[in-house]
């Protein structure tokens, strides 16, 4: 894909944008989404040329975190044709609180992010948009805390074609301390495996390390087992829609934090994953 700028290249990048790499940053926008129905999303777009419409990707980062992490990630994207919608979580990034990036409040952070999921798809048909982002090729995803936020939404009617998650938890049951922390009925309406009979057939792709001091692997494992069934009793093939790959072991922090050695690879698969299911026909 060429370059959009390369003939009219943009000042060097100052602010937020000097955080990016510059081929980024000239393809980037930072704007507060979702403003009215609640405090308004802090949001990193980043589009191949803000000219044609490209399918797009909700993505949420972990705990402790912000959206601009894990740049590469984003550029991959673009250049394979592909938007960015990058959130801060509730207390992180731009909407810092250090209360809300306490370990004890994880699943607050996630159930106040599910409730501005539809607000923030809502924002992005705004008219302003020129309909740069094609929301008839929609999908979803994060890691850890952001994970959990796509596979709960999944769980209920959605118009996301796809969904993308790393080092995550679907079986709460499987989570240390979680019940000691959280009241049962919050536990409940945010376990992703206590939701499956509201899911759709939709493509799915897990990365995890099996050897995650954070987050069993047998979390996501327990999920994709249940889901089986039900995209067999949907009729769908569950063999072709969901992907779960891990590693033994990545070097990563934690085994958590990224991918550590694998890291391309990782990348690799989600860029070959989003491209199957967004762009069909390349």
């Amino acid at each position: 894909m060429s370059d959009p700028f390369e003939q009219n290249p943009p000042p060097p990048p100052t602010g937020r944008f000097a955080q990016l790499p510059s081929s980024l940053a000239r393809q980037a926008r930072f704007e507060t989404l979702a403003k009215g129905p609640t405090e308004g999303v802090p949001a990193l777009l980043a589009h191949p040329d803000w000219q044609s419409p490209a399918p797009v990707v909700l993505w949420m980062h972990g705990r402790t975190v912000n959206k601009e992490l894990d740049p590469g990630r984003y550029l991959r994207w673009i250049r394979s044709g592909i938007a960015a919608v990058a959130l801060d979580l509730p207390g992180h990034g731009e909407r810092f609180s250090a209360d809300l990036n306490k370990p004890e409040n994880t699943l607050h952070i996630v159930a106040q992010m599910l409730d501005e999921i539809d607000h923030v798809v809502d924002a992005l048909r705004d008219p302003a948009w020129n309909g740069a982002f094609d929301l008839d090729r929609l999908a979803i995803g994060g890691m850890s805390a952001g994970g959990m936020v796509t596979l709960r939404r999944l769980g209920s009617a959605h118009e996301f074609k796809a969904a993308a998650v790393e080092s995550t938890a679907g079986d709460f049951s499987l989570m240390r301390f979680y019940d000691q922390r959280y009241p049962r009925d919050l536990i409940e309406r945010l376990d992703p495996i206590r939701h499956v009979d509201g899911w759709s057939a939709t493509p799915l792709l897990a990365l995890h390390s099996e050897a995650d001091e954070w987050v069993p692997a047998q979390s996501v494992r327990n999920l994709f087992g249940a889901l089986e069934s039900r995209y067999a009793a949907l009729g769908a093939d569950p063999r072709d829609l969901l992907t779960l790959r891990t590693w033994p072991v990545t070097g990563a922090p934690n085994e958590h934090s990224g991918f550590g050695k694998v890291a391309n690879d990782a990348k690799n698969a989600q860029v070959e994953f989003l491209t199957r299911w967004l762009l069909p026909n390349r």
